[in-house]
């Protein structure tokens, strides 16, 4: 992991220990809201471990702040309207096989996370990971295979699917060419 990763990593965790004590919220209770181990999510606070979207949506959500404070610890601002330009957006990138634009990031108090999303190929099986809520993804280029519980669909360009995102899902681009796909994380 580069340097620059791991000191991103330690701020999101600072940030992330910070809102919780703010909020005056145990990492026991935390870490069970979380669904995970209270050892696991000290290492989260620590910055020892990479963060997966869906746990910094779900953490904001409890913290009752945007997930965008938690990345980069700026609030959002906008509330009538936000406009991101073509190739803008916030970068995420956390790991080598996805990378994310969040293309709502100055909106304040959201109902659901755009992302445009890339999906680099790779071999293996995905970890498949849950969240609570809903999503919508939207093929733009490339094709990959959507995994959701004991399902797997293959996706093309103009394709979609909308589905429970609290069942486990993952994605894996097929060929030697990325997929970008259109997420909308529903809260």
């Amino acid at each position: 992991m580069s340097s620059s990763r791991q000191e991103s990593l330690k701020e999101i965790g600072l940030r992330l220990a910070d809102m919780r004590e703010i909020c005056e919220i145990s990492p026991e209770d935390m870490a069970k809201r979380l669904n995970v181990s209270l050892e696991d999510y000290r290492s989260y606070e620590r910055g020892e471990r990479d963060f997966q979207i869906s746990f910094l949506c779900e953490a904001a959500d409890i913290l009752g702040i945007d997930v965008h404070d938690l990345m980069s610890g700026e609030s959002p601002k906008l509330s009538v309207c936000t406009f991101v330009k073509k190739g803008s957006g916030y970068d995420i990138t956390r790991n080598a096989a996805y990378g994310y634009k969040h293309l709502a990031f100055p909106f304040r108090n959201k109902k659901a996370e755009p992302f445009l999303v890339t999906v680099e190929p790779r071999d293996g099986v995905p970890v498949l990971n849950s969240h609570p809520g809903q999503e919508f993804e939207y093929m733009v280029s490339g094709k990959m295979i959507l995994f959701v519980g004991d399902e797997e669909y293959v996706m093309e360009e103009g394709d979609s699917a909308y589905f429970d995102s609290s069942n486990p899902h993952a994605l894996k681009a097929i060929g030697d060419e990325p997929a970008r796909f259109l997420a909308i994380v529903i809260k």
